[in-house]
């Protein structure tokens, strides 16, 4: 395996005569990532995996996976590469245990042991000899994983994992996630649930248009929207008036809260005027965007 990036997407472009549906996306994920790759429907999340792993041709543009083109070297592009667009798909007469061998066959062959070890990664072994059909949405989502798991690949890619399931199914998804992603497995995850992409991810990417408008540190994203504190006290009144004599600009009074943005080295001596006047501070809280507030900002300043 090479050095290169588990993906590296430059200037991609996919036109369906005369509608843009991605435009310009250039996308590195970087080995151990866990990187959620968000925007809203119709954004152009599908169009790019699909152009990521070779399944469409991009009018413009490239992707590389490990440093391998799929539309030049094909298949082996692939190599260490698994996962499942707009879901996985199963023959639902044949048993999941049948169906990992298929698709174990198909892809040239892997032992019985190895279907049994991702059957329990997924815990889905003691149903492993009913039929597909009588599965549920999240055991079917968790037998796609399963079948990805065969190839036991280093790069995953997963669209929208946790459709249609229950906070139950939810959950154990997530947990499936972190685990193979603590095995040093590199995900790129597409998600609509942003509370489970700011839970998982360390790096996103958000897509508008067709057009990446960010992509880098889930952490420095969050953090661009920080600053702002809500400060309750004994007498919300005069520590209103005590802030702004120390130095606190825009502060204001919200039911019965003080709310207003400074640097740290402010709200530290603003906080020893207000002891110093005799204000009890009962909460002085930071207050931060949630990755959802800044996502809607983000893909809908457009619409706005």
């Amino acid at each position: 395996m090479s050095d290169a990036p588990p993906v590296a997407a430059r200037g991609l472009v996919k036109r369906y005569g005369d509608i843009t549906a991605v435009d310009g996306v250039d996308l590195t994920v970087e080995r151990g990532d866990v990187f959620g790759y968000l925007g809203p429907n119709g954004a152009g999340k599908t169009t790019s995996l699909r152009m990521l792993l070779g399944l469409i041709r991009p009018t413009e543009g490239s992707a590389q996976l490990f440093g391998r083109d799929p539309l030049e070297v094909g298949a082996r592009a692939l190599d260490g590469v698994a996962g499942f667009v707009e879901g996985p798909r199963f023959y639902p007469y044949l048993s999941g245990r049948k169906n990992l061998r298929l698709l174990g066959d198909l892809d040239g062959g892997v032992p019985a042991s190895r279907i049994e070890e991702v059957l329990d990664v997924v815990e889905l072994r003691d149903r492993g000899k009913d039929r597909v059909g009588g599965y549920s949405h999240g055991m079917r989502q968790r037998l796609g994983i399963a079948a990805s798991l065969l190839r036991e690949p280093q790069l995953l890619l997963l669209d929208e994992p946790t459709t249609g399931l229950d906070p139950a199914g939810m959950r154990d998804m997530r947990e499936l996630v972190k685990r193979l992603a603590g095995e040093g497995i590199t995900i790129l995850l597409s998600s609509h649930i942003l509370a489970e992409v700011e839970e998982l991810c360390n790096r996103v990417a958000i897509i508008r248009s067709g057009r990446i408008i960010y992509e880098g540190l889930l952490a420095e994203l969050l953090e661009s929207a920080g600053g702002g504190y809500s400060l309750r006290a004994t007498d919300p009144q005069r520590a209103l008036t005590v802030l702004l004599a120390h130095g606190v600009e825009g502060a204001r009074l919200v039911d019965g809260e003080v709310r207003f943005q400074a640097e740290p080295a402010v709200v530290e001596t603003a906080s020893v005027a207000l002891g110093r006047a005799g204000i009890g501070i009962s909460a002085l809280v930071p207050q931060t965007a949630t990755l959802e507030e800044l996502f809607l900002g983000m893909t809908e300043e457009e619409a706005a």
